[in-house]
């Protein structure tokens, strides 16, 4: 969801510089703010009992994040971390519901996008318990594409890396290197200096 900046700064948001790793919440955290990118990209993740990272969504400039806990007054389930130097407005939650009290339409447009998000996991876990990794890999990629502003480029630019297909899939790195060069042979992806493209 993008709220204009015209409304961010009506409900007093400010609009505040994080630097590439930093910590913008951490998971258990009470949920304060609404957040959108004006600049920079972040991701959601948590990290299992082994240490293993798991990416729950990576959003980029002119998305928002982190909003189920906001709407479901629970602590945040993942930290989120800039993955660049980063500009994000903060609204404070009482701004944050006086807008959405006061622009019912906006309200319906955050609807969407939460049951988008939730469609998403849902994907996610099926693949991660129904099918081998070719199978979850290209699930994954054909999820990402279908959510970009790039969707109709012929071939499909992913804009992850390896190491985060592997984070938001909670496959090995090692697995998703191995099955991509395997879809490659099927004629799935194109590599292409070293970018993973969808025919």
């Amino acid at each position: 969801m993008i709220l204009p900046e015209k409304i961010l700064l009506e409900y007093n948001a400010t609009l505040k510089s994080f630097k590439k790793d930093e910590y913008i919440f951490y998971e258990d955290d009470s949920p304060d703010y609404y957040y959108q990118i004006k600049d920079g990209s972040v991701k959601m993740s948590s990290y299992s009992s082994n240490g293993q990272e798991f990416i729950q969504g990576i959003f980029k400039s002119g998305q928002s994040f982190g909003e189920p806990p906001l709407f479901g007054n629970f602590s945040y389930p993942n930290n989120a971390i800039s993955m660049e130097d980063s500009s994000i407005y903060r609204l404070p939650s009482t701004g944050f519901w006086d807008l959405l009290n006061k622009n019912f339409e906006i309200h319906k447009k955050f609807n969407k996008v939460l049951s988008e998000r939730l469609r998403y996991k849902s994907i996610i876990l099926k693949e991660i318990s129904s099918y081998c990794p070719d199978h979850i890999i290209l699930t994954l990629i054909n999820y990402i594409r279908d959510n970009s502003p790039n969707k109709n480029d012929i071939p499909f630019l992913v804009p992850n890396t390896r190491q985060q297909l592997a984070d938001m899939s909670g496959l090995r790195v090692e697995t998703v290197i191995r099955n991509i060069k395997k879809l490659q042979s099927e004629g799935k992806l194109l590599i292409k200096e070293h970018k993973i493209y969808l025919q």
